[in-house]
């Protein structure tokens, strides 16, 4: 029988502020037998609030849906249930929504134009922890990590290149002739745009994204 009892059975909510929406979505994903739509929402704070008493596998997340979007409430269900994976499913193509949801921890991107088998693929390998895009968003999300990717300045790149030979801040400030606090100041503004806490990656970093080359 399909339901809790079977552990083969994705429980899936579904949260879409368009009753019409969430209907189509829930008779697709149902016509598969290893899917069970638990619960349904109108707005991502009930979207966070059914998630925390239903437990489902997987939120299929509308991307816009008032006070609380689809990025805002993907953020809320997993601090609060971080066992659920979240695919958003959206009208929109921007870049940068797809890079914000992807960021916020989403575990896919879809478009509501996907058919039945891609939805209900993308259900099953979101489930399995598998990150799950609709094909021609790929290019999109590439594009806009681009565009987000930090860059070092000049200065940062020659700090940190001296780093990587071994010197301290007070011998990198002396062969740049610059003080020490600038030399920290650079090296904090390197860890900031890199989002590592020490000397050591930040150099690892820099150098598998091929900025220090």
């Amino acid at each position: 029988m399909k339901g809790v009892e079977d552990p083969a059975v994705v429980r899936v909510l579904l949260a879409d502020d368009h009753p019409v929406v969430r209907e189509g979505l829930c008779a697709m994903l149902e016509s598969d037998p290893g899917i069970e739509v638990v619960g349904q929402a109108g707005s991502g704070e009930e979207a966070v609030t059914l998630t925390e008493r239903l437990t489902p596998d997987l939120v299929l997340l509308d991307l816009r849906m008032g006070a609380m979007d689809g990025v805002a409430a993907t953020g809320h269900i997993l601090r609060r249930s971080p066992r659920t994976k979240v695919v958003i499913v959206t009208t929109y193509e921007d870049d940068g929504d797809i890079l914000r949801a992807v960021e916020a921890g989403a575990a896919g991107y879809l478009l509501k134009g996907s058919s039945r088998a891609e939805l209900i693929d993308a259900v099953h390998g979101a489930a399995r922890g598998a990150t799950v895009l609709t094909p021609s968003l790929a290019p999109k999300l590439f594009r806009a990590r681009a565009v987000e990717a930090p860059l070092l300045s000049g200065r940062e790149c020659e700090v940190l290149r001296l780093v990587s030979q071994g010197l301290t801040n007070a011998e990198i400030g002396r062969q740049l002739f610059i003080g020490e606090a600038t030399v920290k100041t650079h090296l904090l503004r390197a860890f900031k745009k890199l989002e590592v806490s020490d000397r050591t990656a930040a150099v690892i970093t820099a150098l598998e994204r091929g900025l220090l080359a």
